[in-house]
């Protein structure tokens, strides 16, 4: 750490505390708003009428978000700068019917969300958070940030052959937490999420719950050079991202309006009235440039113009595996963002989105690296190309190198946020 005189130990520190404080998607965007709210940006209601006034502006949908700052002198047909990132991590998700059990064990039923490691959930203390829907309509936030849950792994006992063989796990049978003994009862757990909320359980008319991890996020490594912790992917990019966002706000000239665009559901394809592929993006574009006197024509020169920085956790190079990776790329931690590249348009990064990309890393003073996968192991998506395909606009895939991608409990680099923050900064205000 000590190489590193630029480090700002304070903007890791920050991180590690908003990945603590954003058990849930749920979390993530409100304490994200909370952030924005602190640097001057006020909400707006989707069906309240939207003014064409100049400065921070947010809109908040279920595990989204998305905000703007229109700067003075800015056009109807001004073009925008937007940084994307997705709220959600893979995990067990509460099912509908939760309260389950068997041989004298109380357990919850969960089903799996997005391409989660299920080894890394077995074993380990989980707490419970999300949202609670009264019938009223209203939402409340939760969060049980204690060991409640645990996944438990059978003995090698009675599984001789784990350690040669694999760990063989089947996700309906094998994958169900237990919280305690005794026989099952109906609606414990709604009871006990309810007054954890601080609700009545008699008015909760719906849930959306999950699992999460309660170990903290923690330094690691001799220099402590390394931090370990939850939801990296892709909760680091959204920290980033709301920090540049804040940080641009407060610049008195700007050729461009910033966005920040969080979407939930990418780790199960983006489909739905929150996620990338959604209409939120495009509906809160298109109103904004309506907003300021804009027409039909505005909206379309201003979209010709923009340009996306999708923001999404790749893969550092493997000590234990490197022949999985592309030889000739190997991205290591703290050796700043990486700019990911597929030509099969899974990221979607041409020529020109690496020019945009390169140019800021070098105004902001900021190494960045090349990812691309092996050919032979074919590499994940992002919200990229959607936002590309989807709205027409040029769009950059970019990210930072961690190991224990969909783990429980992800792996960094404790320099790599910061200048990953710097970047989009960079990006985002010329």
């Amino acid at each position: 750490m000590s190489a590193h005189s630029d480090f700002d130990r304070g903007h890791t520190d920050d991180l590690m505390s908003f990945l603590a404080a954003a058990p849930s998607p749920y979390h993530a965007v409100a304490s994200v708003a909370a952030r924005l709210e602190k640097a001057g940006f006020r909400q707006v209601e989707e069906t309240a009428p939207w003014d064409g006034g100049t400065g921070g502006t947010y809109v908040l949908r279920g595990g989204a978000i998305i905000a703007w700052y229109v700067p003075d002198g800015a056009r109807p047909s001004t073009p925008y700068r937007i940084v994307g990132a997705h709220t959600d991590s893979p995990n067990l998700r509460v099912k509908p019917i939760p309260d389950t059990g068997a041989h004298g064990w109380r357990q919850i039923a969960v089903e799996i969300y997005g391409g989660a490691l299920l080894n890394t959930w077995l074993d380990r203390d989980l707490g419970i958070s999300g949202r609670l829907t009264l019938k009223d309509g209203s939402h409340h936030l939760v969060a049980v940030d204690r060991p409640l849950l645990r996944v438990p792994q059978l003995a090698v006992h009675l599984d001789r052959g784990v350690n040669t063989e694999g760990l063989k796990l089947d996700k309906q049978r094998h994958m169900t937490p237990i919280w305690g003994l005794g026989d099952v009862e109906e609606g414990a757990l709604i009871r006990f999420v309810a007054e954890a909320a601080g609700v009545p359980a008699a008015e909760v008319g719906g849930w959306d719950l999950m699992a999460h991890s309660v170990d903290p996020p923690a330094y690691l490594g001799r220099d402590e050079d390394l931090i370990a912790g939850p939801r990296m992917d892709n909760l680091l990019s959204v920290h980033s991202a709301t920090a540049a966002l804040a940080a641009v706000a407060a610049r008195p000239e700007l050729p461009y309006i910033p966005v920040l665009a969080a979407f939930d559901h990418e780790e199960n394809g983006s489909q739905s009235d929150t996620g990338a592929e959604g209409p939120l993006l495009g509906n809160v574009l298109e109103r904004s440039v309506f907003a300021r006197g804009g027409a039909y024509e505005d909206k379309a020169r201003a979209l010709a113009g923009t340009v996306c920085l999708s923001s999404d956790t790749g893969h550092a190079v493997h000590p234990n595996y490197a022949e999985r990776h592309e030889p000739g790329h190997h991205p290591l931690p703290n050796g700043g963002p990486i700019l990911k590249v597929n030509v099969n348009q899974r990221y979607a990064t041409d020529g020109g989105g690496r020019a945009v990309f390169a140019a800021a890393c070098e105004r902001a003073g900021v190494p960045w690296q090349t990812f691309v996968s092996h050919n032979a192991m074919p590499c994940g998506t992002t919200i990229g190309p959607i936002t590309a395909a989807r709205h027409g606009i040029t769009t950059v895939d970019v990210g930072v190198a961690i190991l224990s991608m969909h783990s429980a409990r992800e792996l960094c680099g404790a320099r790599d946020p910061q200048l990953l923050t710097k970047a989009m900064t960079a990006f985002l205000e010329n």
